[in-house]
């Protein structure tokens, strides 16, 4: 392990971190609280809980499950958030990796703050900006050096026990050697056989969550790890040169909707060209999207099922064009007997372009033709998704998804209240008023 990293790790704090780098960290808190908030109503999150709290029985590290308040080990609680977030796929993402940083480093921070009793809120921030710069390397360091395409968990795995040997602060040995365990351990799930059959296996993040938190106490406890390849090997070395330097937080994007990435372009077509030329659904007789192959490779066009939802193309492009929109509810069991949506995602046609192929992942782009009743047709032209990290969401725009997310499930004076103290986060106040109010139960 490299001098660098581990000073990095070990001495990177809230007076040596950029404020406009804190700053982000709160803005991604913010935004992962609302999804975890919203994702509680889940059929997935209410079972991963009841699991972590009768499989996951504290001792003497006893850790809260986030928006759920039973005590369960470090382990546990980490698992049962990651997997609460990923629940409802709206989270942020960074291209490169393909796939989300915050979904598993979140809970494992959390879980490591509780347990090893914190209370300093700059040093959380802190902590929580260094997990997004290590988890973000790690997955581009993995895609980079693998053949398969693994869930964000295998390198998630790499990020949490790294947090966990800083918040433990254990020495280069076996911080070397938390990071080893979990990058041997961690789940290298294939991601796209969740894409083509779509059940609550979803991006790993909670599994990897899990396994790294457990490999920083294998190895505070005096376990071994081989070095892992993705941090220390030759040919990622550029990745982790910059540790400081450039901050991979500002690349993640953002999303509007609660749907796979890859899925959004289209959405965003459509929703242009209905806004550019007040349309209808009724108006429409036909939608053809051209997008990239894994695009392409999210075909429910019928869910049965919320992860189904999630992982469409078709799907959530023709709840856009019917509701203006896309949103939590629209994804859900509940929502998916709407004939007028059934009949353009059933007649919609999607084709591959070559060109897409050929710019992603670093962009991924998507356009859309409409066939009116009346014998037009509409191109939109290329079309990516907006909160890329060229074209961010403002704060606004995290702060309206943000209670439009949690307001359902907390109440309003509970999310007002959440708010505000991310908002504080950094300033000194410590954790207690966070504290309460993200691992409080919520009633669904």
């Amino acid at each position: 392990m490299s001098h660098q990293f581990s000073e990095f790790l070990h001495s990177a704090d809230a007076d040596t971190i950029p404020e406009e780098m804190l700053g982000l960290g709160r803005k991604w808190l913010l935004d992962l609280l609302g999804v975890a908030a919203g994702a509680t109503g889940t059929a997935m999150s209410r079972l991963i809980r009841n699991h972590a709290a009768e499989h996951f029985a504290p001792n003497q590290r006893k850790t809260a499950i986030l928006f759920d308040g039973r005590l369960v080990s470090p382990g546990g609680a980490a698992l049962a958030g990651g997997m609460t977030i990923d629940a409802l796929d709206a989270h942020d993402g960074h291209k490169l990796t393909k796939g989300h940083v915050g979904c598993g480093v979140l809970p494992a921070l959390l879980a490591f703050t509780q347990a090893e009793k914190l209370t300093d809120d700059r040093a959380f921030l802190a902590s929580l900006v260094v997990g997004y710069e290590i988890g973000t390397r790690a997955g581009i360091a993995l895609h980079r050096t693998a053949s398969d395409y693994h869930t964000s968990g295998a390198w998630i795995a790499i990020a949490t026990a790294a947090l966990g040997a800083r918040v433990m602060k254990l020495d280069t040995a076996r911080t070397r050697d938390a990071i080893g365990i979990a990058e041997y351990h961690g789940p290298r799930s294939q991601m796209m056989r969740v894409i083509d059959q779509p059940t609550m296996l979803k991006d790993g993040s909670g599994w990897g969550a899990m396994a790294g938190v457990s490999a920083a106490y294998l190895a505070a406890g005096g376990f071994t790890g081989a070095p892992a390849l993705t941090v220390e090997g030759d040919d990622v070395s550029d990745l982790w040169g910059d540790l400081g330097q450039t901050w991979r937080i500002s690349e993640q994007y953002f999303k509007h909707y609660p749907i796979c990435r890859w899925a959004q372009p289209s959405v965003q077509a459509v929703l242009d060209l209905r806004r550019a030329h007040n349309l209808r659904s009724e108006d429409v007789e036909a939608i053809e999207i051209t997008t990239f192959h894994q695009s392409k490779r999210l075909a429910k066009r019928a869910p049965v099922t919320t992860e189904e939802a999630q992982y469409s193309t078709a799907y959530p492009t023709a709840v856009a064009i019917v509701r203006g929109g896309v949103s939590p509810d629209d994804v859900m069991e509940r929502s998916f007997d709407d004939p007028e949506i059934r009949r353009l995602a059933e007649s919609m046609f999607v084709v591959e372009c070559d060109r897409y192929n050929a710019a992603f992942p670093a962009n991924r782009i998507s356009s859309v033709t409409l066939t009116l009743r009346n014998g037009r047709t509409l191109t939109s032209g290329d079309t990516e998704a907006l909160g890329d990290p060229e074209n961010p969401a403002t704060e606004e725009d995290v702060k309206a998804k943000f209670h439009a997310y949690a307001r359902p499930k907390l109440g309003g004076d509970r999310a007002d209240a959440l708010e505000r103290a991310v908002g504080r986060l950094g300033n000194g106040e410590g954790l207690d008023a966070l504290k309460a109010l993200i691992f409080a139960p919520v009633q669904n």
